[in-house]
C-alpha cells in the first residue's frame, strides 16, 4: 500500500434534512477549464436541471476558473448530495468531451487521465469539499465567502463584477445566469 492509499483523504456526506450543504468541486489537476464561457454555460445548465431532478434550492454559486462553490437546499427529507454532484459533474465533462473530440482533439491532452477506462476527466477525481450549514449566520458568512471568492483572487475589484455567480441576486443589482432561490432563504 502507497502513501496516498493510506492517507488518501476522504469527504463524508451527511444527507441530514434541514441542513444546507455548502459544496466546493474542482477541475482536474486545478486546470482552468471553466475559463471559458461555453464550459460554464454547460455547468450553469447542469446545475438548473439538478435543480429540478434533485428538488434543492440553490441560494449562491460562484464559478470560479478552475472551481465552483455552491449553496445549496435540498426541499425533501431524503436526497443524496453524491447524486446531486453526479448529475451536475457528469453532464458537464460529457459535453466539454465531446466537444472537444468534434472541435480541437488537441485540447483533450489536458483532461488524460493515463487510465483504462476512464480515459479524460473534466472534474478531479473525488467528492470534493461538502460542509452542512445549520445556522443563518454561518449561511451568511458562507454566502459572502462564496461571492467575496473573486475579489480575493485578484479577478475583479468587486463581486459585482463577476458575472458567474450570484451576488447580483442578492444585492439586488440584476440577475445572475442561474436563478437562485432567496425566498426559501432562512429569515432568521
Amino acid at each position: 500500500m502507497s502513501f496516498e492509499e493510506i492517507h488518501r483523504k476522504r469527504c463524508h456526506r451527511y444527507n441530514s434534512p434541514r441542513h444546507a450543504h455548502e459544496l466546493t468541486f474542482s477541475c482536474f489537476k486545478g486546470q482552468p477549464f471553466l475559463l471559458s464561457d461555453r464550459t460554464r454555460k454547460y455547468l450553469a445548465e447542469a446545475i438548473i436541471r439538478a435543480k429540478l431532478k434533485h428538488e434543492f434550492d440553490l441560494w449562491s454559486y460562484v464559478f470560479m476558473p478552475e472551481h465552483v462553490h455552491l449553496l445549496i437546499w435540498p426541499r425533501n427529507e431524503i436526497y443524496s448530495i453524491s447524486e446531486i454532484l453526479l448529475s451536475i459533474k457528469q453532464s458537464v465533462s460529457r459535453k466539454a468531451v465531446l466537444y472537444l473530440r468534434k472541435n480541437d482533439a488537441r485540447k483533450l491532452k489536458f483532461m488524460a487521465t493515463g487510465q483504462k477506462h476512464t480515459h479524460y476527466r473534466f472534474w478531479q477525481d473525488g467528492g470534493g469539499y461538502d460542509r452542512n450549514i445549520t445556522s443563518r449566520k454561518t449561511l451568511l458568512h458562507t454566502i459572502n465567502y462564496i461571492h467575496n471568492n473573486p475579489v480575493r483572487r485578484g479577478l475583479v475589484s468587486k463581486p459585482e463584477d463577476w458575472q458567474w455567480s450570484s451576488v447580483k441576486d442578492w444585492n439586488g443589482s440584476g440577475n445572475g445566469i442561474i436563478p437562485v432561490d432567496i425566498e426559501s432563504f432562512p429569515l432568521t
